[in-house]
């Protein structure tokens, strides 16, 4: 594909234009830098004693709960995992809130938390069922808790951005999901979520970002954006399955997949860190101070985002935050 095709195509995304809606918000309510806690981030972290604890929430679009209601429940646990690891954290609990037309309709949602919730070993500590609902719905929120942070906020100029994806998984037409979770062991799952907290506390890395749905572009763009940096993405680096399109990857979801932002000195302790346990690792590209983000393939690059231009979600106000 044509790079500066690849480029429009990334901008327009169904992805992009969500998490763009989150700039709006921001401004409603009057978050940034007056804020106690930085918000931004994948996870509210609010200090304590000698960490911080980590406090996130998700929510999923109703036509993905009716259309994938299993994986839907299972998702409800699994990427609130993903952004308390993306934070160096580990998780405390869950709660859900679940919304159905009935128990027959909720009964699979729910084997799906269950079944996540084993698997991850993390508690259902409690929720909000309305099995009478006209429509389905479902949030989950977290609470975990870091002894050492990764933040979006603390990215430094030249810094060797890494994408850590896990490849031994199906895509979960039609959507673009990569399940790399559903049939894997719990005991490698939580290993691999184990990584984040273990090369936070180990000083390899400050910042880290987990691939949302906004793919790893768009989550590349988030993270550079709230630490105030540019930078350039070569997108035949992206650890990437041989059977799926490029054009596609680039906007999908993976169940395990990181962005971190290293110090070139500990690039390759990191990336050897995640392919002792079987998951991609690669340097993606580099961060720099422009605010401007290119994006490279091979000898040919092109202008993707010019933070100084336009926000994405509106959260670089967040900089009396960065490298605290």
């Amino acid at each position: 594909m044509n790079l500066a095709h690849l480029c429009a195509m990334v901008r327009d995304a169904k992805g992009i234009a969500h998490k763009r809606d989150i700039a709006g918000v921001m401004k409603r309510l009057n978050l940034g830098s007056g804020s106690l806690v930085a918000v931004g981030d994948d996870c509210a972290a609010i200090p304590d004693g000698d960490g911080f604890l980590l406090f996130a929430i998700e929510g999923f679009m109703p036509e993905f709960v009716a259309a994938d209601p299993y994986f839907a429940g299972y998702c409800g646990v699994m990427v609130n995992l993903s952004d308390v690891a993306a934070m160096g954290g580990r998780a405390l609990a869950v709660v859900d809130a679940l919304f159905a037309a009935s128990g027959a309709a909720a009964a699979p949602v729910l084997e799906g938390l269950a079944a996540a919730a084993e698997k991850y070993g993390v508690p259902l500590a409690g929720g909000h069922t309305n099995s009478r609902a006209p429509s389905p719905g479902l949030s989950a929120a977290i609470l975990g808790r870091a002894k050492t942070l990764l933040t979006s906020f603390d990215a430094r100029p030249g810094e060797v951005i890494i994408a850590a994806i896990d490849l031994r998984g199906r895509m979960r037409d039609p959507a673009l999901y990569w399940d790399a979770s559903t049939a894997a062991g719990g005991d490698r799952l939580r290993g691999d979520l184990e990584l984040l907290p273990q090369i936070a506390e180990a000083g390899l890395c400050r910042a880290a970002k987990d691939i949302s749905m906004a793919g790893t572009i768009g989550t590349a763009l988030m993270l550079l954006e709230a630490s105030r940096l540019g930078g350039v993405i070569d997108i035949g680096q992206i650890p990437r399955p041989e059977h799926v399109a490029i054009e596609n990857w680039l906007m999908a979801f993976p169940s395990f997949g990181f962005l971190l932002s290293v110090p070139a000195e500990n690039a390759k302790e990191v990336i050897g860190a995640f392919a002792a346990r079987g998951i991609a690792a690669a340097a993606i590209g580099t961060t720099d101070s422009s605010r401007a983000v290119r994006l490279r393939d091979g000898a040919a690059e092109a202008p993707l985002w010019d933070f100084a231009r336009d926000d994405l979600i509106g959260c670089a106000v967040a900089e009396t935050f960065a490298h605290a």
